[in-house]
C-alpha cells in the first residue's frame, strides 16, 4: 500500500471511484496534485464541488490524520489483506474497538463510548 501516492496515481484512480460513488464535495489540502488543472477538471466534469483548506491549515486535519495513522499502525499493517471484503472487516472491527474498548489519553484513559455516556449522565444531573 503506497502511503504517498503521486499525482498521476491519484488522477488515475479518480474516474474509477467516481463511477461507483460521486461525492457532492471533495475537500483537499493545497498539495500540487490537488491544485492541478487535471484534478480540478476531472472533478468539475463529474459535478463535484471542490473545497480546499487554506495554506498552512494543517490543524484542520490533525485529528483525522491521527485517526488514520492509528488505524494503519494498529490494524491495517498487522493484517495481510487480500481483498476489499477483508479490508472492510478489518476497518470495521478496528473502528468498533477504537470507540468501545481502546483507552484514549485525551479522555482520561476512557474509551470514547464510555466518555460520551458519562458526559450525558453529568449533563442530566446538572
Amino acid at each position: 500500500m503506497n502511503q504517498n501516492p503521486s499525482g498521476v496515481q491519484i488522477l488515475k484512480s479518480v474516474p474509477q471511484v467516481l463511477t461507483s460513488d460521486t461525492p457532492e464535495i471533495m475537500n483537499t489540502d493545497q498539495g500540487a496534485q490537488f491544485t492541478g488543472s487535471a484534478w480540478i477538471t476531472t472533478l468539475t466534469e463529474a459535478g463535484v464541488r471542490i473545497s480546499m483548506d487554506g495554506l498552512g491549515r494543517y490543524l484542520d486535519n490533525i485529528f483525522i490524520e491521527r485517526l488514520w495513522r492509528s488505524l494503519r499502525q494498529e490494524a491495517i499493517y498487522l493484517e495481510e489483506i487480500t481483498d476489499g471484503f477483508q479490508a472492510r472487516r478489518v476497518v470495521k472491527d478496528w473502528i468498533g474497538f477504537y470507540n468501545t474498548r481502546r483507552p484514549h489519553s485525551a479522555l482520561d484513559r476512557q474509551a470514547p463510548d464510555d466518555a460520551y455516556w458519562a458526559g450525558l449522565g453529568e449533563q442530566k444531573t446538572a
